[in-house]
């Protein structure tokens, strides 16, 4: 009791000598609490989100730790210095304190937030490293970068107003210059959100063979302002993204098979005997190819054409590939061309007969003929 006397009596910078003792155990206390309170937060909060299947709770915890860390011991500092409460008129320490201890909350909000973004980012570029299209590669940190941009912005604002600056005039400028930006880049922009929109809706991805109305081709890169295609001809067309965000696409290579359709015409004297032959030939050739889808195909005598008599051939191969899709259709014209001459039947072609009359031996028809 006499040293806690002393203590009170015993003055340093008009503060007495308890309240410095105190606030020291005081500081003292908050570092040992920082580092092994944060350390077995630790252990228990990533024990129970083991036991999770998102990954997404590890990635708020982690973003949180070291903020946290610092955020106990500037309380800690906050505590001491009250503790202390100097004269406000000598040594205006509280008021600095509290002035400062806004800011660094503000800080490390700010901090925090920042390691999430990281965090975020870091587990949406490994799930677009499995993905097809390089766009969503391209696109996390792209949006990273313009929230840690806008993140930036944020902070010095509400720095700047809670130190007492007015920032009133500053937003203004910053919404007129905004406005004229964002008038100057609007083709820009449109092909931005035109990119996110093939990224989500995911109408193609690199490689793939698509059609439009106005070209053909397979698709080389996505990028954000346009799409490249390389053409059949091996020209390449830059595509702006916002525009083909809107046009009709015809995904050739999202076909799960391929369609053959075709018609086969044969000459006029084959017997109906034949043509039931005919037909059950090229069904068999469909069904014995290992390239042809057998989940339906068509072999039909459907028409009498003017030259032929037509059969009609619906079929699927089960391969997309242009170059496989083409080898299975010369296999199978080969068959069926081999089919159809065992039979000794012949492909028609077209023919136009000319019928001559003899006048000499029918004068009335020449005659008749003449009137007409």
């Amino acid at each position: 009791m006499e040293i806690w006397q002393t203590l009170q009596q015993w003055v340093i910078l008009d503060i007495p000598a308890s309240r410095w003792f105190l606030a020291f155990i005081l500081l003292a206390i908050t570092i040992a609490v920082q580092r092994y309170l944060i350390k077995g937060f630790h252990h228990i909060t990533h024990a129970i989100t083991a036991h999770t299947e998102t990954p997404l709770d590890d990635l708020l915890l982690t973003a949180a730790e070291k903020p946290a860390s610092w955020l106990i011991l500037m309380l800690g500092l906050m505590v001491s210095m009250h503790m202390l409460n100097p004269p406000s008129e000598t040594f205006p320490l509280v008021d600095i304190a509290d002035k400062a201890a806004r800011l660094a909350v503000i800080a490390l909000g700010s901090w925090f937030t920042w390691r999430l973004i990281d965090g975020f980012s870091a587990y949406f570029s490994a799930r677009a490293a499995h993905t097809h299209t390089a766009l969503d590669d391209q696109l996390v940190p792209f949006m990273s970068k313009t929230l840690k941009i806008f993140l930036v912005f944020t902070l010095i604002l509400v720095l700047a107003q809670n130190m007492g600056y007015s920032i009133s005039g500053l937003i203004a400028s910053l919404g007129i210059g905004g406005l004229a930006i964002a008038m100057a880049a609007k083709d820009t922009i449109a092909n931005i959100f035109g990119s996110i929109m093939i990224l989500v809706d995911r109408p193609f991805t690199i490689g793939d063979w698509i059609k439009t109305k106005e070209f053909e081709g397979v698709v080389e890169e996505v990028g954000f302002r346009s799409t490249r295609i390389r053409t059949f001809a091996k020209t390449l067309v830059n595509v702006p993204n916002s525009q083909l965000a809107n046009m009709v696409i015809d995904n050739i290579d999202a076909m799960p098979k391929r369609r053959v359709k075709m018609r086969i015409g044969i000459t006029y004297d084959t017997t109906p005997e034949q043509m039931q032959q005919a037909i059950t030939s090229i069904e068999n050739v469909l069904k014995n190819h290992v390239g042809v889808d057998q989940t339906f195909s068509l072999v039909k005598f459907d028409a009498f054409e003017d030259s032929s008599l037509s059969i009609f051939l619906y079929y699927f191969t089960k391969s997309t590939h242009w170059d496989e899709y083409l080898q299975v259709r010369q296999e199978i014209n080969l068959e069926i061309m081999q089919a159809l001459e065992k039979l000794k039947l012949e492909f028609a072609f077209p023919s136009r007969s000319l019928y001559l009359h003899d006048m000499d031996k029918h004068p009335t028809t020449k005659k008749k003929s003449k009137t007409q």
